[in-house]
């Protein structure tokens, strides 16, 4: 062994050492979770919803793009014929089921870009549990904004403007 490859030793020792000391007088950074919750980088993709129009009605008029595009094969549309009587959306068909399963979704996004309506979004919400397999297949009745603009973005908004940030 050379003097020159011990010395090489010894100074990678030391610098990592400094990095080490540097650490130890500094103050933790802890997050008091679940009580303080971090807000997530205005990029992140969390719980889909599926938004509504200003009036209440289904934005989602179950063109199956979602269905297709998806990389994961995570997601489930079945159309039916809107009722002329009283109308569920603002097209001749509604998506009289839509179901994810958040087991198998991977979160790219592709789902909200390809919607010609912007009707599904996907939330800065990172809190996604549950105890079965079953629990984990989000319904029509759990993707659904209450009303619009639970979602965080705002329901007179254009698609692109304004992610949630």
């Amino acid at each position: 062994m050379s003097v020159k490859n011990a010395f090489e030793g010894i100074s990678a020792i030391l610098k990592g050492m400094k990095i080490t000391f540097s650490y130890l007088l500094k103050e933790p950074v802890t997050i008091q979770y679940p009580e303080v919750k971090r807000k997530p980088y205005s990029m992140f993709r969390g719980r889909h919803y599926l938004r509504l129009w200003e009036d209440g009605k289904d934005r989602c008029i179950a063109c199956h793009l979602c269905e297709i595009v998806c990389p994961a094969q995570a997601i489930y549309v079945k159309d039916a014929p809107n009722p002329e009587h009283n109308p569920i959306s603002k097209s001749p068909r509604y998506a009289a089921d839509f179901q994810i399963n958040m087991l198998r979704c991977i979160f790219v996004g592709d789902c909200e870009e390809v919607c010609p309506v912007d009707c599904i979004v996907l939330s800065d919400e990172y809190e996604i549990s549950g105890y079965t397999r079953d629990e984990m297949i989000y319904t029509k009745a759990q993707l659904s904004e209450s009303h619009p603009g639970a979602s965080g973005r705002d329901p007179m908004l254009k698609r692109g403007e304004g992610r949630m940030d």
